[in-house]
């Protein structure tokens, strides 16, 4: 891949005397996303995203029309992107682009980097976890804790809170965000035993954290998938009710060890609406114990992941 900041081209002047021109490091960028692109790809087999391969198909991945109907973009203008055509690119077609051509982690940041546009993807810029935070993490346990971010990103959390509500290990990090998990994931909707209550609670509470970034980029794009995606979403943003974060006990049904009453805190770790340490502490002897058998099944599953 080209690192440097710009190439040249010797050119041959009418009188014969050569001379160097420069290449814009903007056209240098264009041309690796557009070589990026195509490579990814053409190496996406159609039944890999849902898709029937059919008998006429000569590429051999997916055709452009085809990540551009991924990604909900125009065909015309994705066609231009190949093309290293200067043209802009938002933050929220580059999310699209990445979610269609299941790019990992790294692939991500390559192609945003490419773009020249900051990633406002979960975690991507929120303060960074300490070492001193995940081991007060891991001493809270049995105790479920979790750092999230004003935004509800999930940045780290203990072993029993990985599984408290749906096996978050098994979320792609992208994901792990409470809005999205509520929402749109059916196991964490079923750990919720006032679900409908808390959907509204959660759109009210989202509704006043957003108050302070409605012109960032990465909120805007969480309400724009919140919206695509769940019509129950949808039911409860237009009530424009407001609620701020706050403690309270809550029930779940655990799918493993059954019904748990706990009570939540809010522990901020810098200004207040900022990243904050949440933890359930358990309200009776009957939900202790069911954390215990928790962590005892988080502990195994990771001796087993080791043992691998």
């Amino acid at each position: 891949m080209t690192t440097m900041v710009q190439q040249t081209a010797a050119v041959r002047g009418t009188a014969g005397q050569d001379y160097v021109r420069a290449t814009p490091a903007s056209e240098i960028r264009r041309s690796e996303l557009a070589a990026f692109l195509r490579h990814r790809r053409e190496h996406i087999p159609p039944e890999q995203v849902g898709l029937p391969r059919g008998r006429r198909r000569r590429t051999p991945g997916l055709r452009r029309e085809e990540v551009a109907q991924l990604s909900a973009v125009g065909v015309t203008w994705y066609t231009w992107l190949e093309q290293a055509r200067d043209i802009q690119v938002s933050v929220q077609v580059l999310d699209a682009l990445a979610r269609a051509l299941l790019l990992d982690v790294s692939e991500r940041a390559h192609l945003f980097n490419l773009a020249g546009v900051v990633d406002p993807a979960p975690g991507a810029h929120c303060p960074s976890v300490t070492e001193a935070q995940r081991a007060l993490l891991e001493q809270l346990e049995p105790i479920p804790a979790c750092i999230q971010n004003s935004r509800y990103d999930i940045l780290a959390y203990n072993r029993t809170y990985g599984l408290l509500l749906c096996d978050l290990d098994a979320i792609a990090p992208a994901d792990r965000n409470c809005m999205v998990l509520c929402y749109t994931n059916p196991d964490w909707q079923a750990s919720i035993v006032l679900l409908e209550e808390t959907m509204r609670l959660m759109a009210a509470k989202f509704r006043a954290s957003m108050a302070g970034h409605l012109g960032e980029p990465a909120w805007k794009m969480l309400l724009k998938r919140l919206s695509a995606e769940s019509a129950e979403f949808r039911e409860a943003w237009e009530l424009h009710e407001v609620v701020s974060a706050r403690s309270k006990r809550k029930q779940f049904r655990n799918a493993h060890v059954g019904l748990l009453t706990l009570d939540h805190t809010d522990l901020w770790l810098g200004p207040h609406d900022g990243p904050r340490m949440v933890t359930y502490a358990p309200a009776d002897a009957g939900s202790r114990a069911g954390l215990e058998r928790l962590l005892s099944l988080a502990r195994e599953r990771e001796r087993e992941r080791v043992a691998v």
